[in-house]
């Protein structure tokens, strides 16, 4: 049985989301941030680069833990969360 577009869209936004934030492979991760990301957030530096600073600076323990994925036609959205231990 074929993958539907949105079933492939919502594989894609996990891997991303595996490659950054839970194994921390950034040559990975840049296959799926644009050089030219826009980041929304005012807590954080501009762009892929801010996000990825960003990430870096995170104790190693922080992992991504994916909920409830939707996606319509090209859009996914994600509900999870983010947890670590703290020492």
């Amino acid at each position: 049985m074929s993958q539907t577009t949105q079933e492939k869209n919502k594989a894609l936004v996990l891997e991303a989301f595996d490659a950054l934030f839970n194994r921390r492979d950034y040559a990975v991760a840049e296959r799926y941030w644009s050089p030219n990301y826009i980041q929304h957030s005012a807590h954080i530096a501009p762009g892929r680069d801010g996000l990825f600073n960003l990430v870096r600076s995170l104790p190693l323990t922080l992992k991504h833990e994916a909920g409830v994925i939707v996606a319509d036609g090209d859009f996914v959205i994600v509900h999870g969360r983010f947890s670590a231990q703290w020492h």
